[in-house]
């Protein structure tokens, strides 16, 4: 499928060391030519052989951030949507495994009519293929690629790209580079080799960097910009200082001083408006218009890896700034819960939050928490699983289901208020059948965006203060519509459940002060410009539950 001829190309490679944040600088740099009128796309290449990062671990991994259209996706993503008014797609995150997998079926099929496949041409065509699919209808593109020059594993993509610049020209092609310019506290001085070298690399290999980002503690000296501009090639005044700031939402306006964005459009011959950033200076400013502090204790199992809740972390952040409170996460261990007990651990927090997760590990820690909030009138937010442990502590403890679990913990549940629906759709006779059902992991959960109706007079429909919502899913295990009717006159109020066949969707407690389970996971959805309803009525909640605790220890 051949790219709008308008469309332009901006390729985002990385050097010296990964995790040096290409994914927020493009972020940020797509914003600013999105705030100048131009329609950008956002593409991320992920060199690794995985089809998607569905069953990648978040020890290894951080997150996975689900699209609109259900791809299990780079947490990159993530990052692209909370910077841009437009959405990502399954067509925004390519990877090798995508790569070889589409070939390999084209050479099943015949397509290639006998000729030998190889990695030039075929691979690299299906890479600018998929590049050009992603980039369709945009005004520019950017297309970052993983990992860092020198990877062997990235080669492919970096000859693609190559090709690209080579069969587009210059108007239409543009590369920057990610550096990293360290400073050396012994000897009190920036060193610029690293970047020397990462940039000889990507010349190595056929491709000048138009533009160099360098990411320093300390704004970069003009004698070392001048110095980095003579040894790499690249004009003084497209070697540009991304510093550490105390605020990624800051980024923005810090690339636009420097006139980043006009490098863009100037490369590219392109009429755009001037800047407008009046979004994000009061993003930035709503930081100062925090006075309370609030402290959400996160029950979870990886506690020490923020990465793998990185949009739920954006999503309390925002809140905060919506609602002009300080959002201090407490990460808690489940399994601490276990050994502990909830009220030595939760102890002091103004509201408890259980996100996603799979697996066993911990969860009587999260049923637990669950709990200790319900019975101390706490807030409490359950994202997915967390919404499961709602309903498993509920039926235990207040209908009496003793033994009341998910089949993803205990097949042999008497009670499997969370089960598959596999293993509960024909319970209309009352009788629970449960039902063997595949171990194989991709490919079997509900995933995406998907409609919900919200019940007049309930917390959730005041929250959202509309009738159907959209929300994105990641789960295999359902709410078990067969122990619907009990958990409901015991006080469980099903306060959301889908358009189409009724699963259920949200959960809560009309006699707690506030209490709300969600099947869905709104952190995808919220903006650091626009929040999120069910976010910010949390914390709102936490803040209300904190104000009333001080006063009355006063």
């Amino acid at each position: 499928m051949p790219d709008a001829p308008q469309t332009r190309y901006v390729f985002v490679t990385g050097g010296v060391v990964s995790s040096l944040g290409k994914g927020i600088a493009s972020a940020s740099l797509a914003a600013i030519l999105e705030s100048r009128g131009l329609k950008v796309h956002m593409l991320k290449l992920d060199p690794y052989i995985n089809v998607d990062a569905g069953t990648m671990s978040p020890f290894q991994h951080g997150e996975v951030f689900v699209t609109q259209d259900g791809a299990e996706t780079d947490l990159d993503l993530g990052h692209y949507e909370r910077f841009l008014r437009g959405k990502t797609t399954r067509a925004s995150n390519v990877t090798t495994g995508q790569v070889y997998r589409n070939v390999i079926e084209k050479e099943r099929r015949g397509d290639y009519l006998g000729s030998t496949v190889q990695v030039i041409p075929h691979i690299t065509d299906e890479i600018q293929h998929c590049i050009e699919v992603g980039a369709q209808g945009a005004d520019i593109c950017m297309v970052e690629i993983g990992g860092t020059v020198g990877d062997i594993e990235s080669l492919p993509f970096l000859e693609s790209i190559r090709q690209m610049g080579t069969r587009l020209g210059r108007k239409r092609a543009m590369y920057m580079h990610l550096t990293l310019v360290p400073y050396i506290k012994s000897s009190g001085e920036m060193k610029t080799k690293p970047t020397q070298h990462s940039a000889k690399e990507l010349r190595s290999i056929g491709i000048q960097p138009d533009i160099l980002i360098c990411r320093t503690d300390r704004p970069l000296p003009e004698s070392e910009r001048r110095k980095i501009s003579l040894f790499t090639n690249v004009a003084p005044n497209a070697v540009i200082s991304s510093i550490d700031l105390d605020d990624i939402y800051k980024i923005p306006s810090w690339l636009h001083q420097q006139q980043l964005d006009d490098l863009v459009v100037e490369h590219f011959g392109i009429e755009a408006r001037r800047a407008d950033l009046s979004q994000w200076d009061r993003v930035v400013a709503s930081r100062d218009e925090q006075d309370v502090e609030v402290e959400i204790a996160m029950v979870g199992k990886y506690v020490d890896l923020t990465d793998a809740y990185k949009s739920l972390n954006e999503a309390l952040n925002h809140a905060g700034r919506h609602t002009g409170t300080r959002v201090r996460i407490r990460y808690v261990e489940a399994e601490a819960i276990e050994r502990q007990g909830g009220e030595h651990v939760l102890q002091g927090a103004d509201a408890v939050l259980v996100p996603g997760g799979f697996g066993e590990r911990g969860i009587e820690g999260k049923i637990a928490a669950c709990r200790y909030a319900r019975e101390n009138r706490i807030p409490y937010l359950g994202i997915c699983l967390g919404m499961q442990v709602a309903v498993i502590e509920y039926a235990r403890n207040m209908c009496g289901f003793e033994g009341a679990h998910s089949t993803e913990m205990d097949p042999n549940t008497p009670h499997p208020v969370i089960a598959l629906v596999t293993e509960w759709h024909d319970a209309a006779s009352g009788k629970i059948h449960l039902r063997d059902f595949a171990s194989y992991k991709g490919g079997t959960m509900r995933l995406g965006q998907q409609s919900a109706r919200l019940q007049a007079g309930t917390k959730a429909r005041e929250m959202y203060n509309a009738e159907i919502i959209g929300e994105r899913h990641r789960h295999r295990y359902e709410f078990n519509n067969a122990y619907r009717e009990p958990l409901e006159k015991a006080g469980l109020v099903i306060s959301g459940e889908t358009v189409e066949d009724q699963l259920v969707e949200m959960v809560e407690l009309a006699d707690h002060p506030w209490f709300l389970g969600c099947q869905f996971h709104p952190e995808f959805t919220s903006t650091p410009r626009d929040g999120h309803p069910l976010f910010s009525g949390f914390i709102r909640a936490a803040r209300q539950h904190h104000e009333a605790h001080r006063a009355n220890a006063i």
